[in-house]
């Protein structure tokens, strides 16, 4: 397992501007891998979110126009996420992300997978919410805990050759 100190952490960034997240980070891998670990419900399960948390898979039908919700599970508690995939193609995803603890909150993700060089793969991910102030409020969640723990867990199975 990596030590702390060589693992990466994710750019996240606040537009301005827009009630944009814009998350970036490199990952040894392809694009085809990551494309793979972001809608294999399977290889998807044991990277997103916190280590302190394990994903169930509620449903998973991972092409455009399908839709999605996993439940993450902490103890005896459970947090559920749900949304729509509206496109993916050969390097981008577009879909919904909602956490059913607050329902108003939709927001409209794209995530995108650009090949830096033969090893090297930039996922750039932007989470468009409604207002700055549910923009904020994601930031100031910790979100960046789940982010890049789940982002350590998924270059591990990569490393691994499990996606």
């Amino acid at each position: 397992m990596s030590t702390a100190a060589s693992i990466p952490e994710a750019k996240i960034e606040a537009d301005p501007n827009v009630p944009i997240i814009r998350i970036t980070r490199d990952f040894q891998a392809t694009p085809e891998q990551l494309m793979r670990a972001h809608t294999d419900p399977d290889l998807f399960a044991q990277w997103i979110g916190p280590s302190n948390l394990s994903t169930k898979i509620d449903y998973w039908d991972a092409r455009s126009g399908g839709s999605w919700r996993f439940i993450n599970v902490r103890d005896d508690d459970e947090y559920a996420f749900r949304g729509c995939f509206h496109e993916i193609g050969a390097n981008k995803i577009v879909q919904t992300f909602t956490w059913e603890g607050q329902p108003d909150g939709v927001s409209l993700e794209t995530i995108v997978f650009e090949r830096v060089d033969d090893t090297t793969t930039r996922l750039v991910a932007q989470s468009l919410v409604d207002s700055f102030e549910g923009r904020d409020a994601w930031l100031s969640s910790g979100m960046e805990t789940g982010v890049n723990e789940g982002y350590a867990k998924l270059e591990e199975l990569i490393h691994s050759g499990a996606a």
